[in-house]
């Protein structure tokens, strides 16, 4: 197959899986098989693309993410910000926290892959700002744990907002409260006795 033609076939199992996800009543509802007949494939294409209908799944989030980016410049610019590398932490982590609470279907759908089938040697974009954080106080293996430990934390929690809105009496989807919530995680990861 040409890398155009396979570009094109990218393209359009990313377009299928985030339509489908969209219209579904549970992610489990979107199968490797809807999806290719969604994008007009082969269902083996997915894995031949991707590896895994999860991996495709992860594509669709990290797509989610670049449009969120686009629709919000504010956010790279507090990036380029003289901010302490904790602030810009917080500031990612919001923002990522916010965009898997408006689309949880997707969220619930990559959640899994994420934790248990990622390669944590990727994935883990704000670990250099970890690192910067601990200025070498840490090796990089102990800030690439941080840097899942906390990114774990805040996916498992869009999982259970409804959980910890009512045993904890914290309410996600408040913007507020989603900011204290993310502020004290960051905190208590980067500040650990």
């Amino acid at each position: 197959m040409e890398k155009r033609d396979l570009n094109a076939t990218r393209k359009a199992l990313i377009n299928a899986a985030e339509e489908l996800l969209k219209g579904c009543n549970s992610p489990e509802e979107v199968t490797s098989r809807k999806i290719a007949a969604q994008a007009g494939v082969n269902a083996a294409m997915i894995n031949y693309c991707f590896g895994s209908r999860e991996q495709l799944m992860y594509e669709v989030f990290r797509g989610l993410l670049t449009k969120a980016r686009e629709l919000r410049p504010e956010l790279d610019a507090a990036m380029s910000d003289d901010l302490s590398p904790a602030q810009k932490l917080i500031e990612i982590h919001f923002t990522l926290m916010e965009l898997m609470l408006d689309n949880p279907k997707i969220s619930k759908a990559v959640t899994k892959f994420i934790l248990f089938d990622r390669d944590l040697k990727t994935g883990l974009d704000s670990l250099p700002l970890v690192m910067e954080h601990f200025a070498g106080k840490k090796s990089e293996d102990e800030c690439r744990l941080i840097t899942f430990e906390l990114t774990s934390l805040h996916e498992l929690a869009v999982l259970r907002k409804d959980d910890i809105k009512a045993c904890c009496g914290t309410d996600l989807s408040d913007k507020a409260q989603l900011r204290k919530f993310v502020e004290e995680n960051v905190r208590r990861f980067l500040y650990q006795v």
